[in-house]
């Protein structure tokens, strides 16, 4: 599993790369901020994206809204602190399949583990309808 951080918190991205080695997931990109998050989601071509909400340059909605016109194929996870009104329609309507509080870290294991699952089971799919019995 391939996984870009898009985060200006150098502490959280530390944490998220913590997480990813526990579970042998790899860190193919960094980004700081929104636009350079875009720049690395189309030269990295992770296989899921880890999106703060509050960031310097255009917000983790944003930037997930620019990063599903690019692949929308890519699962996009809100990992914030955040929990404002109507959070969950703005990210779901940008392309965002999930929401972690940063304050349940850990939870974001099982919220990625269930993305890689619905990846092979979408690419399984697709090979049932390439090769057909």
């Amino acid at each position: 599993m391939r996984i870009l951080i898009v985060d200006d918190c150098g502490t959280t991205r530390r944490i998220l790369r913590t997480i990813a080695r526990s579970r042998d997931w790899t860190i193919c990109g960094e980004a700081e901020s929104g636009r350079s998050g875009i720049r690395e989601f189309q030269r990295v071509k992770p296989d899921v994206v880890l999106i703060d909400l509050a960031m310097p340059d255009i917000n983790g909605i944003e930037t997930a809204k620019r990063m599903s016109i690019l692949n929308p194929n890519v699962p996009l996870i809100l990992f914030t602190v955040l929990n404002a009104d109507g959070l969950v329609d703005a990210a779901q309507e940008a392309g965002i399949s999930s929401i972690v509080s940063k304050a349940q870290a850990w939870d974001l294991i099982g919220t990625i583990e269930n993305a890689e699952q619905r990846m092979r089971d979408a690419l399984s799919q697709q090979n049932r309808d390439t090769n057909p019995s």
